[in-house]
C-alpha cells in the first residue's frame, strides 16, 4: 500500500499520463485563436445589433426612411474604407498592431453608438464601427492563417467566419431581451463588453512570424514558432517555406495593367462578391423586423423570430464547412442559389397575397429561415474560398483587396436602398427582384465559376495564365 507521501509506480504513471494529456503548445494555439476570433464575434455583433435597435432609435429621433437606411449602411461605408486601409496597415504596422487598432476602434464605435444624441451622431459612430469591422475582416483571418500550423489552419480561419454568425445571433438575442423596454442604447452597449475583452486579449498576442520575417526579424520569428510548434524541425521548415514564398513579390497593379488573364480573375473575384451581397442576405440581417412587420407580426414576435433566423444562419454555416471538400464548390452554390431563389419567390407570393392567418405568418418565418440556411451553407463562406483560390500568387493581395472592397460597397448599396425599394416596388415586388437575382446567379455560376475542389493553387494559376476559360481553370 502506498501513502500520499510515497506514491507507487502506478500512481506516478497515472500522474504522468494526466500531465501528458495537457498539451501547452496546443493550449497556446487555441487561446490565440479564440482571442483573434473575437474580432469575428465583434463584427457579427455590430452587423446584427441594428436590426433590433433601428425601430426604437428611429422613433426616438423621428428619423426618415432615408436616414434609417444610412444608419444601417454607414457601417458598410466605414468597412469599405477599413478594408482598403487594412492591407497597408497589416504590412507596415504588422498584423498584431492592426488588430490592436481595430479593437480600439471597436470600443470607441460601440460606446459612441450607445451614447448617440442624434441621427447624425449615430451615423458617424456607425462609420467608426465599420472601420473596425473592415480592418478586422481583413487582418484577423490573415493573422490566424499565419499563426496556425498547417494542420489547424483551415479550422482556425473557419472559426473567424463562424464567430461572425455567432455574433449576429447573440446580437439578435440581446435585441429581443431589451426590446421589452425599448432600450436601444443597451442593445448597442452589450457589444462593449467583448470589445474591451478583445482589446485586452490582443495586447498579449504574439506577432505574426511571417510578418516578422518580412521585416528581417528572423530571430524573433524563430522564437515565436518554437514556442507554438511541438517540433523545432517543423518550426525550421516553416521559416524556410515562408522565406521561399516571400521571394514571389506582390506585383498586383503591374500584373493587372499588363496581363489580361489576371484581369479576368480579378473580374471574377469582384463578380463573386457582388453575387454574394446581391443575393439579399443582409436585407434579412439588417431589416428582419421590418420585413416581419409587413407580414403583420407584432413587435415581440418580430424580435423572437429574428433571433430564430439568426440561429439558423449560425447553424447552417457548419453545413458548408462539412460539405465544401465533399460536394465541391459548384454543386453547393447551385443548391444554395436555388434554395434562395425559391425562398424569396415564395415569400414574395405570400407578401403579395397578404398574410392575415397564423399559418401564413409561420410560413413567412419558415421561408426566411430557409433562405438564410441556403445562403449560410453556400454563397456566405464559399465566395471567400473561391476568391482566394482563383488569384495567382503574385497578384493575390491585389485581387483579394478589390474583391473585399466590392463586398462592402455592394453591401452598402443593398443596405441603403432596401427600404426605398420596398416603398417603390412594395414588399412583394422587392422580394421578386431578389428572387430573380438569385436565379440569374445560377446561370452565372454555370458559365464562369470553376470547380476548384481538390485542385492545387499552382495548377489553377497555370491554367488561368494559359488563357483557359474561367469555368475550366479548375479542371
Amino acid at each position: 500500500m502506498s501513502s500520499d507521501l510515497n506514491p507507487s509506480p502506478a500512481d506516478e504513471e497515472e500522474n504522468t499520463s494526466i500531465i501528458g494529456a495537457f498539451d501547452p503548445t496546443r493550449f497556446k494555439i487555441v487561446a490565440i485563436g479564440v482571442v483573434a476570433a473575437l474580432a469575428g464575434l465583434m463584427s457579427g455583433l455590430d452587423i446584427g445589433v441594428v436590426a433590433g435597435a433601428l425601430d426604437f432609435f428611429g422613433k426616438r429621433y423621428q428619423a426618415s426612411t432615408i436616414e434609417l437606411e444610412w444608419v444601417v449602411s454607414a457601417m458598410m461605408a466605414g468597412a469599405a474604407v477599413g478594408a482598403v486601409l487594412a492591407g497597408w496597415m497589416s504590412h507596415h504596422l504588422g498584423r498584431k498592431r492592426s488588430l490592436l487598432v481595430g479593437a480600439t476602434v471597436f470600443v470607441v464605435g460601440t460606446v459612441g453608438c450607445a451614447l448617440s444624441w442624434s441621427v447624425a451622431s449615430m451615423i458617424s459612430f456607425r462609420v467608426v464601427m465599420g472601420l473596425a469591422v473592415g480592418l478586422s475582416a481583413f487582418t484577423a483571418p490573415l493573422y490566424l492563417s499565419e499563426i496556425a500550423s498547417a494542420e489547424s489552419r483551415g479550422a482556425m480561419v473557419s472559426t473567424y467566419q463562424l464567430m461572425v454568425t455567432v455574433g449576429i445571433f447573440i446580437a439578435f438575442l440581446s435585441d429581443t431581451f431589451f426590446s421589452y423596454s425599448g432600450n436601444w442604447r443597451a442593445m448597442f452597449a452589450v457589444a462593449a463588453v467583448p470589445a474591451v475583452l478583445f482589446l485586452i486579449g490582443v495586447i498579449f498576442l504574439p506577432y505574426s512570424p511571417r510578418w516578422l520575417i518580412m521585416q528581417g526579424r528572423r530571430k524573433e520569428a524563430r522564437q515565436i514558432l518554437l514556442d507554438l510548434r511541438d517540433d523545432p524541425l517543423e518550426a525550421a521548415k516553416e521559416i524556410h517555406a515562408i522565406r521561399e514564398q516571400l521571394e514571389t513579390k506582390q506585383e498586383g497593379w503591374k500584373l493587372f495593367r499588363t496581363n489580361s488573364n489576371f484581369r479576368r480573375s480579378v473580374a471574377l473575384g469582384i463578380t463573386l462578391q457582388a453575387m454574394q451581397q446581391l443575393a439579399g442576405i443582409n436585407i434579412v440581417m439588417y431589416y428582419a423586423p421590418k420585413i416581419l412587420e409587413s407580414a403583420n407580426f407584432d413587435q415581440q414576435s418580430q424580435m423572437w423570430c429574428t433571433a430564430i433566423i439568426g440561429m439558423v444562419n449560425m447553424l447552417a454555416t457548419f453545413v458548408a464547412v462539412g460539405l465544401v471538400d465533399r460536394w465541391g464548390r459548384k454543386p453547393i452554390l447551385y443548391t444554395g442559389f436555388t434554395v434562395m431563389a425559391l425562398g424569396m419567390a415564395c415569400l414574395a407570393i405570400l407578401l403579395h397575397t397578404g398574410m392575415h392567418t397564423e399559418g401564413s405568418q409561420l410560413a413567412a418565418v419558415f421561408l426566411l429561415m430557409i433562405f438564410c440556411a441556403g445562403f449560410a451553407m453556400s454563397a456566405g463562406p464559399l465566395m471567400w474560398v473561391l476568391c482566394a483560390e482563383i488569384q495567382p500568387l503574385a497578384g493575390r493581395d491585389f485581387g483579394l483587396s478589390l474583391s473585399t472592397l466590392t463586398n462592402w460597397l455592394t453591401n452598402l448599396v443593398v443596405g441603403v436602398s432596401f427600404l426605398t425599394l420596398m416603398h417603390w416596388l412594395g414588399t412583394g415586388g422587392t422580394f421578386w427582384l431578389f428572387a430573380a437575382l438569385n436565379a440569374s446567379f445560377i446561370i452565372l455560376t454555370y458559365l464562369f465559376v470553376p470547380e476548384t475542389k481538390g485542385i492545387s493553387l499552382g495548377k489553377i494559376e497555370k491554367k488561368l495564365m494559359s488563357g483557359a476559360k474561367l469555368r475550366d481553370i479548375g479542371r
